[in-house]
């Protein structure tokens, strides 16, 4: 059965982090959209949070029927949204190796600002499961096509309305010991409601 699949990338990343991924789902009829969000690839510097969101519901309302929505890292929230903002259109959403930001927290506030963008901040920053698979060829090039962020998107305020966001099917998909960090110690991301 084809299925229509947004594919969102983290952040430093443009759509062409999937180029591998798109022909393989391709294979087995699915039709794929990877997106080039809002200041990261499309030349919008002056790009916020507000417009990476309006571009990832914007996706959603095109697709022609309920979309499977996946976000990578960082934009695990933005795939989050998306259930938040359709929770009827969207038919699930896969967050792979990160989890999404809460209500009012700040969306991707992680690494130093210099002049208006949050830089590549190195591969030191992300040694461990979530990078061990990654040989030094594929770090080069990684760092190399690194886009700076705006830091209108990184400090961008994460807006969550709508609890049917809970009835949209999530997988999870992280390394074994990945978990979002809080109050000093590791916190499992809940993406249920509480009972």
């Amino acid at each position: 059965m084809a299925v229509e699949i947004i594919l969102i990338a983290g952040l430093w990343l443009d759509a062409s982090a999937w180029r591998d991924v798109v022909p393989e789902l391709e294979k087995w009829g699915h039709r794929v959209t990877p997106l080039t969000l809002p200041g990261q690839g499309d030349g919008q510097v002056t790009a916020t949070f507000a417009d990476q969101r309006a571009a990832v519901i914007s996706a959603v309302d095109a697709a022609k029927g309920k979309p499977l929505v996946v976000g990578h890292s960082a934009a695990c929230t933005l795939a989050w949204i998306a259930a938040d903002a359709r929770p009827e259109k969207v038919a699930a959403t896969v967050l792979i190796g990160g989890f999404p930001s809460d209500d009012a927290e700040l969306y991707a506030d992680f690494f130093e600002m210099r002049n208006g963008e949050m830089l590549f901040p190195g591969w030191q920053q992300f040694e461990g499961p979530d990078s061990a698979d990654l040989d030094a060829e594929t770090r080069a090039q990684m760092t190399a096509a690194a886009i700076p962020i705006p830091e209108a998107v990184a400090r961008g305020v994460v807006q969550l309305e709508d609890p049917r966001r809970f009835d949209v099917p999530t997988l999870c998909a992280v390394p074994g010991i990945f978990t979002r960090a809080g109050n000093g110690m590791g916190q499992i991301w809940r993406c249920s409601r509480a009972g």
